[in-house]
């Protein structure tokens, strides 16, 4: 293994796709990784179901500290490029709401056939191997490693973020990258569930759910909210945690695109406010949303009060002590600094001959499919030019 022109150090989704893509440019590819199995986080994506991509992903659905990074990666390998890349293996997709893609075989299945398509295009993936560092010099990059000392010309980093630490995740991708003078940002666990801290007003109502739509000063998510006795989870509070800051407040609009006022006016004033919004929302939820109002009738609400249950229902305001923490991370927010990177290669622009890929990289997708399409569209850009 001392003639290689690639090492990839990561046998996750972008790393495999990069080894299958150069393998299959007749480069010689060595893939080296801690781990005993090769796609361990592939393996738990989607519930064991694998959600491989979203046919609707678009640049929006993506968080970076760079606008419009993920711009050209996602258009050259894209939704029907990662539906052909399981094809290809004999695996199937299928869509679901929201354009979530999921692999019929399971998650398992998609990890295996990823790590032998690296293998049968000439890939070598050496797995339970320590990483224990590395340093660039004149001729590329030596790795230092528990089964030897390697060396390349071209090195990527494939070793994932912080998320998912019973999975293998560690720190040690951004501790190379700043070992090579790489700019890392701020790092924050993401699509995370909200803790709303002590006396929180609804733990009573936790296993609740309804469709919401949650805003705070940094973007909005609109989905499935699920009340628990500690704050908040579901995709829209997963989803928002990705644009949250400690200390920031959260507007939570129980009755998105509802005409709220239109529904008031509907009745004929009888029917009591909380029986009203149960027709809209779950019966427990309507009632500890409206408090004292849910009592009044609709007829008897004036406007001062239609005002204050507008704000209780379409505006609430809510202020989470934190979040669940990276225990309960599915990916992790911030990394590798993309201003620092090619968008188009995915190689330093200071550190000629080295990559970076996938969640490495200040580069967060929303919850439906968007990370581990970027894993797949970043892994290609690398394995196409190394």
């Amino acid at each position: 293994m001392g003639d290689n022109d690639a090492i990839i150090l990561g046998a996750g989704a972008a790393g495999l796709v990069c080894a299958q893509a150069a393998a299959s440019r007749g480069r010689r590819v060595l893939v080296l990784d801690h781990g005993k199995v090769a796609g361990r986080k592939v393996r738990l994506s989607g519930g064991g179901r694998c959600n491989a991509a979203n046919r609707l992903a678009t640049e929006a659905d993506y968080v970076c500290g760079t606008p419009h990074f993920v711009r050209s990666a996602l258009a050259r390998f894209g939704p029907a490029d990662v539906e052909a890349l399981f094809a290809a293996g004999g695996l199937t997709l299928h869509e679901e709401e929201g354009g979530k893609l999921f692999c019929d075989q399971g998650a398992a299945e998609a990890a295996r056939w990823l790590e032998r398509a690296a293998r049968e295009a000439g890939a070598q993936l050496v797995l339970g191997c320590r990483i224990r560092g590395m340093e660039r010099d004149g001729g590329g990059f030596t790795v230092f490693t528990d089964a030897g000392m390697f060396s390349a010309p071209r090195l990527v980093l494939a070793l994932g973020g912080r998320s998912w630490a019973s999975a293998g995740a560690t720190s040690l991708g951004y501790e190379l990258a700043r070992s090579q003078g790489l700019g890392v940002t701020s790092l924050a666990p993401g699509l995370v569930p909200l803790v709303m801290g002590r006396g929180w007003e609804w733990a009573g109502l936790s296993g609740v759910s309804c469709r919401a739509r949650l805003a705070c000063a940094g973007g909005s998510a609109f989905g499935d909210l699920l009340v628990t006795h500690a704050g908040l989870s579901g995709p829209a509070a997963l989803d928002i945690s990705l644009f949250w800051d400690k200390g920031q407040a959260l507007a939570l609009d129980l009755l998105p695109g509802t005409d709220l006022d239109g529904l008031l006016r509907s009745e004929l004033g009888k029917s009591k406010v909380r029986n009203l919004l149960a027709k809209a929302l779950p019966e427990r939820l309507a009632a500890a949303a409206c408090g004292d109002l849910g009592e009044l009738r609709v007829g008897d609400l004036s406007k001062e009060r239609r005002a204050e249950l507008r704000r209780r229902i379409t505006a609430r305001e809510l202020h989470p002590r934190g979040t669940a923490g990276w225990t309960a991370a599915e990916v992790t927010r911030g990394g590798v600094d993309c201003a620092g990177i090619s968008s188009k290669t995915m190689e330093a622009r200071a550190v000629p001959g080295l990559h970076v890929v996938g969640e490495l990289l200040d580069v967060t997708g929303r919850l439906g499919g968007f990370n581990l399409l970027w894993a797949f569209a970043s892994g290609r850009a690398a394995g196409e030019v190394i």
